[in-house]
């Protein structure tokens, strides 16, 4: 239904951490974009740590997504849209062929009406507009029965409904991101440089992180070799990223592209069950609260098969196991890296988070490289062989 009276709506936007946004400044962004509706609300929405969204409401009875992009983080807005445009298109066409809904299962951009799809205001920000997929809900946690298989199915879906997209064409948002052989070479500079005086600190993990360095490059040299495709990939697969419908409880799509980058299905599948199957928290100080839980790997391996189905090859399926080690290993790397810089990447809330990050993602790696074995014979018998 169209909104009310415009003196009955709120008339500040609240970002928290930062400055309000009075109506009159996104209505003045939102008339840039080819929406032919005024806007008659807005609110600061979602808990996101790198753009700042809001949810714009209109008199055509519609609700929009109106964000800033970090221009910070994502220098090059034009590629970064262009990635996102050309998968989302490409999507909405296939959705619509198939008869499923593109407005609701795929995130719709709302291009500008002088061209483009992102609006450049006097101050220099960027904005983008996409349509708000209504009745729809992102969970940050598997707390209710299902959400976790639901993610799975729905980033398999992505994976699948990509397929035939040419990957090779999208721009490297942030170059080499998964390649953890860089990632190991990068760990093994910064213990030369031992810049913030840490390494003596640290003899465990450095050694526990140079016992794996063989496996750093399984992936990326089977890349370069052709023996996996080279896919479409989300890189950044948190369950948060995807919306589950508030009725049905299934899942709807599959939303934030900004990290929509060429790589291996295996990036994103071991990702996710990194964090999905951990029993601890990323950065627990408690190691004994840290395993892999194979009940939830398994259950997020089936959504993941349902989804992705048969554009899975059977090498990237025999990796599937050891892609959850690698991935994990690749963040143990990356945290024990900027530990040894002196916390120059990630945002730490006290001196030593970075080791209690490392520290607890080698106890986790090391509890998935006992668990091989039998994370390959779940996925012998949840693709029945």
């Amino acid at each position: 239904m169209p909104c009310g009276d415009a003196e009955s709506e709120r008339k500040t936007c609240r970002e928290a951490g930062g400055d309000d946004m009075e109506l009159h400044e996104a209505a003045d962004i939102f008339r840039h974009f080819a929406v032919d509706a005024d806007v008659c609300g807005c609110e600061a929405f979602g808990n996101g740590n790198i753009n700042t969204t809001y949810r714009v409401r209109c008199t055509d009875g519609k609700s929009y997504t109106l964000q800033r992009i970090n221009t910070v983080v994502f220098p090059d807005p034009d590629a970064l849209m262009k990635n996102i445009v050309g998968v989302t298109g490409f999507l909405g066409e296939k959705l619509k062929k198939s008869g499923r809904d593109p407005e609701r299962e795929a995130l719709h951009i709302v291009p500008c009406r002088e061209g483009g799809y992102y609006y450049t205001d006097k101050g220099g920000k960027c904005w983008r507009v996409c349509l708000f997929v209504d009745r729809a809900t992102a969970y940050d946690a598997a707390d209710r029965p299902g959400l976790l298989y639901e993610a799975a199915r729905m980033f398999g879906s992505f994976q699948r409904d990509l397929n035939d997209y040419p990957a090779a064409e999208l721009y490297e948002v942030i170059p080499d991101f998964h390649h953890t052989g860089k990632r190991y070479l990068a760990f093994e500079e910064a213990v030369r440089r031992d810049a913030a005086g840490r390494a003596e600190q640290i003899p465990q993990e450095i050694a526990a992180l140079r016992r794996y360095a063989s496996r750093a490059t399984l992936i990326t040299d089977r890349l370069e070799a052709g023996s996996i495709p080279t896919r479409v990939t989300h890189n950044d697969t948190k369950l948060n990223n995807v919306l589950i419908d508030e009725t049905t409880g299934k899942g709807v799509c599959v939303i934030d592209l900004d990290t929509v980058m060429p790589g291996s299905l295996l990036y994103d599948f071991g990702d996710s069950v990194r964090f999905a199957a951990n029993n601890g928290a990323e950065d627990d100080t408690d190691l004994s609260r840290i395993w892999l839980d194979l009940d939830r790997y398994r259950e997020y391996l089936s959504g993941f098969l349902a989804g992705v189905q048969d554009s899975i090859t059977g090498d990237e399926r025999e990796l599937l196991p050891m892609s959850v080690f690698i991935l994990t290993y690749e963040l143990a790397l990356r945290f024990a890296t900027d530990y040894l810089n002196g916390d120059t990447y990630f945002r730490i809330r006290y001196p030593e988070h970075n080791l209690v990050r490392t520290r607890a993602q080698i106890r986790l790696m090391e509890d998935i490289d006992g668990k091989l074995d039998r994370m390959a014979q779940i996925v012998r018998e949840e693709c029945g062989k």
